[in-house]
């Protein structure tokens, strides 16, 4: 009927590899970075650009309307294939797979340890540094089910410095610090 149990296992299984590989890849670093480094792998955009780039999102059959697609989609599909996968071929077979057509070919690490992500942490500890209230507010939910999005601000003090929306808390909160940070004109030490 659908692929959530699939998901699950998939989800599972993706984060123990892609652990596994940037443990063994970088072993001087510290467990700061493997978070980071997972997280801009597993990602739900990361994954949905990757079922793109695979095909999978083009195979993907939801509801009765294609164009209704939920934004989750391509990654949830990804994530099925992992679990159907090891539930056929076993964990080293998948985790080769993984590591060797997946990861190898499609993430490019030193891009990828670059890559400014978390404006949140960002502003996080720009607050505490600077000894500044920081909230991420939710202003209000808009649409329903699956179409619901996500308004939430970023207030510092008091006093609200962005607002984002997106299907997901974590993602409004993501791209309103991201906002809020350049608004703010933050700079690194």
């Amino acid at each position: 009927m659908n692929n959530e149990r699939l998901e699950f296992l998939g989800d599972a299984l993706l984060s123990a590899i892609v652990a596994e590989f940037l443990f063994k890849k970088f072993p001087y670093k510290n467990e700061g970075f493997f978070t980071e480094m997972r997280s801009k792998i597993v990602s739900r955009t990361s994954l949905n650009k990757l079922s793109i780039k695979l095909g999978f999102y083009d195979l993907i059959l939801s509801g009765t309307d294609a164009n209704n697609q939920s934004k989750s989609a391509g990654g949830d599909a990804f994530e099925a294939f992992l679990g159907a996968l090891y539930l056929d071929k076993g964990y080293d077979f998948t985790r080769k797979i993984l590591i060797n057509r997946i990861i190898s070919i499609h993430f490019d690490m030193d891009q990828l340890i670059d890559e400014q992500v978390s404006y949140k942490s960002r502003m996080i500890e720009w607050a505490q540094k600077e000894k500044r209230e920081l909230q991420f507010e939710l202003v209000d939910e808009i649409g329903e089910k699956q179409q619901k999005q996500y308004l939430v601000a970023v207030v510092v003090d008091g006093v609200s410095i962005s607002q984002s929306q997106d299907y997901s808390i974590k993602g409004a909160e993501k791209l309103a610090a991201e906002k809020a940070y350049q608004l703010l004109e933050i700079t690194e030490p």
